[in-house]
């Protein structure tokens, strides 16, 4: 409950601030800012998100510790790798490569890269030994730290540079606020394990590789909007993919810190059938909430952009976030549902399969549209669609375990009778008082029909829950 909270939280302040950034820095400078964040996510996946991946994965033992020989490994590999993104990057920087970020703008990406690298590690090893608490000051602290400074930041100067400064400032001072505790389970003495690094690095680099793939799938096509169309309207799709994809990644990051680590513990100490069992119910579970949520960010859209999205970004807001939320739906699907079938088998392959296919489905949707801007928003939603149909035909043609029809078809059915309930109300005037309408009758709806089926078990393990609460009182 506390990570599922703070993740709410989380998810509502990125949008803020998102929002509020956009909106002192304006389209231009905004695009700008996008860029040189996507350029510096791109980098650290490619770079550091196997530490991540592996402290997830192998760091708990059976007791739910951090294995001493697995944390120094780990801290050694995110040493040595910080060391030559630096060289690199110093030689990129030196070697007057043609770079569209000016390199002060390209330096600040890099450091963005490695200090989030570091950030997601030490949430990862957390997470591991299920210190909810910990995890949710983490969060929030960045989100304070960002608030102020880069939000602060943009408004105050309206650079681009100062606000991706303010992104690297936040998440070091979250991880210093927290500095004792994310010592908890170092071990400065033990030796670093060669060939536990191998064996990290044989299981996370499928799943880097396709992350890896994606985010270069719609960094290109964010460059592709700059040389068509310019940076401002490379802002203005800016805006509407990164809300979007953040929302979709908090709510889906939402449930697989919790759910995945709740797998992993079940293989390490009941075997891979539970295991297996458990990733059928996190499926169901994402099913439910990824698809009602990305349903309803339509349906209330008009009234979200009234409210939230500044005045210059309005009309292009609405535009490209109704072309890409097909894709926002088919990509958290794809990494929260589906992917975790294959990390839990410890056979990652097939998620690289799926991320070129998703390429593939890009560049020939470009190559068929118009070259215009809508274009690439229609690609990039294309892209995911041909990525989720590749996944799940490689997961059919292995043994896994699947969630019950019932668990599937109970959502469909809610968020259909949800978008049928509530169509009209897009056509009303857009506001607050037309959000809360449609916010609350929506979940209402939606929630009814959950409860009705008892999809994915939520409402026999909600009265029994309460039961307990009552015998305990």
């Amino acid at each position: 409950m506390t990570v599922a909270l703070a993740f709410a939280v989380n998810a509502l302040c990125n949008f803020i601030i998102g929002l509020l950034v956009a909106k002192f820095l304006g389209p231009e400078a905004f695009g700008r800012f996008a860029l040189a964040l996507a350029v510096g996510v791109v980098v650290q996946i490619a770079c550091f998100d196997w530490i991540r991946l592996a402290a997830a994965r192998f760091g708990a033992t059976r007791s739910g510790q951090i294995g001493a020989h697995a944390r120094a490994t780990l801290d050694a590999s995110f040493a040595t790798v910080t060391l030559a993104v630096t060289i690199l990057g110093l030689c990129a920087l030196l070697g007057g490569f043609d770079l569209s970020l000016s390199p002060e703008l390209l330096g600040l990406a890099l450091l963005a890269a490695v200090v989030n690298g570091f950030f997601d590690y030490q949430q990862a090893l957390v997470r591991a030994r299920f210190e909810d608490r910990l995890y949710a000051r983490l969060l929030l602290t960045k989100n304070l730290l960002s608030a102020v400074l880069t939000v602060g930041g943009a408004w105050l100067t309206g650079s681009a540079l100062v606000a991706v400064a303010g992104v690297c400032l936040a998440m070091a001072g979250s991880l210093a606020s927290a500095h004792r505790a994310l010592r908890q389970g170092r071990a400065d003495r033990d030796p670093t394990n060669h060939e536990k690094t191998l064996d990290y690095l044989r299981y996370a680099k499928p799943v880097v590789a396709a992350s890896l793939i994606y985010l270069a799938l719609a960094l290109f096509n964010r460059s592709l909007m700059v040389e068509r169309h310019g940076f401002a309207e490379a802002g203005q799709f800016s805006l509407a993919f990164d809300m979007g994809q953040r929302i979709t990644q908090s709510l889906g990051v939402m449930l697989d810190v919790v759910l995945f680590q709740l797998a992993v513990r079940a293989d390490a100490r009941q075997g891979g059938e539970i295991a297996r069992a458990q990733v059928a119910q996190n499926m169901g579970l994402a099913f439910a909430l990824l698809t009602p949520a990305c349903v309803g960010l339509w349906l209330v859209l008009p009234s979200l952009a009234q409210i939230a999205v500044p005045t210059e970004f309005r009309g292009h807001f609405e535009r490209y976030f109704t072309l890409l939320v097909p894709g926002f739906l088919c990509f958290g699907l794809s990494v929260y549902a589906i992917a975790p079938m294959f990390q839990i088998a410890r056979r990652t392959g097939p998620l690289i399969l799926a991320a070129l296919a998703a390429c593939g489905g890009n560049l020939a949707l470009l190559a068929a549209l118009p070259p215009e801007a809508d274009s690439i928003a229609l690609a990039q939603t294309g892209a995911m669609v041909c990525s989720l149909v590749a996944l799940l035909l490689f997961a059919l043609a292995t043994p896994a375990k699947w969630p019950g029809a019932r668990d599937l078809l109970a959502p469909l059915l809610g968020a259909g009778v949800m978008a049928a309930a509530l169509a009209p109300l897009r056509d009303w005037a857009p506001g607050a008082t037309t959000l809360l309408l449609q916010m609350s009758a929506g979940a209402a709806i939606y929630a009814a029909i959950l409860w009705a089926s008892d999809a994915c078990g939520l409402r026999t393990t909600a009265l029994a829950g309460w039961r307990r609460r009552g015998k305990d009182a």
